[in-house]
C-alpha cells in the first residue's frame, strides 16, 4: 500500500489486500501466555494436551488475533487518520498450532457517517486470518474510526 494517507473518502466498499506470512512459534505462544498470564494447558502443557481433541499444545485465540493485527499494520501504510472503534465479531473457527504459518486477507465492508462525530466516519473492515492449508483460524470484524477530509453536514 502506498504511503499517503488516505482520508474516510478515500475508501472504497471492496478494497482489499493481503498481508505477508509469519510462522507461530514455540516462543510465541510461551511469550503469549507470560504477557497474558493465560498458562492454560491446552496451552503449556504438552502431556495435557496430548489427552485432548487435538492431541497437542494450540496457540492462544487472542494471540492469534493480536499477530494478525500486527501483520496488517506492517502490511499497510502507517495513517494517523485511522484509529480502532471497536470489534462487533471475532471467532476463532480452527486451531493455530506451532510451526503454522498464517497471514491475514483485509477487506472494506461497510462505510458510514459516525452519528455524533461530524468529522469522523466508521468503517468496517473483515479480517480474515488462514493458515498455510488455507483453513480460516480466525475471522474479525474490524471498526475503524477514520477522519474525513470533508466533515458531514
Amino acid at each position: 500500500m502506498s504511503g499517503e494517507h488516505k482520508y474516510f473518502e478515500d475508501f472504497e466498499i471492496g478494497e482489499s489486500f493481503v498481508t505477508g506470512g509469519r510462522t507461530i512459534t514455540e516462543t510465541d505462544i510461551v511469550m503469549h501466555a507470560m504477557h497474558s498470564g493465560d498458562w492454560q494447558p491446552h496451552h503449556t502443557n504438552e502431556e495435557f494436551a496430548k489427552e485432548q481433541s487435538f492431541k497437542t499444545r494450540l496457540a492462544h485465540g487472542n494471540m492469534t488475533f493480536c499477530i494478525s493485527t500486527g501483520l496488517i499494520f506492517q502490511s499497510s501504510s502507517e495513517n494517523p487518520n485511522i484509529m480502532a472503534y471497536g470489534y462487533n465479531k471475532i471467532r476463532y473457527p480452527a486451531p493455530v498450532f506451532p510451526g503454522d504459518t498464517i497471514k491475514v486477507e483485509v477487506e472494506i465492508t461497510d462505510k458510514q457517517d459516525h452519528p455524533k462525530v461530524k468529522t469522523h466516519g466508521l468503517m468496517t473492515q473483515t479480517e480474515t486470518t488462514t493458515n498455510q492449508r488455507g483453513e480460516t483460524v480466525a475471522f474479525v470484524e474490524h471498526v475503524l474510526f477514520v477522519t474525513k477530509r470533508t466533515p458531514s453536514a
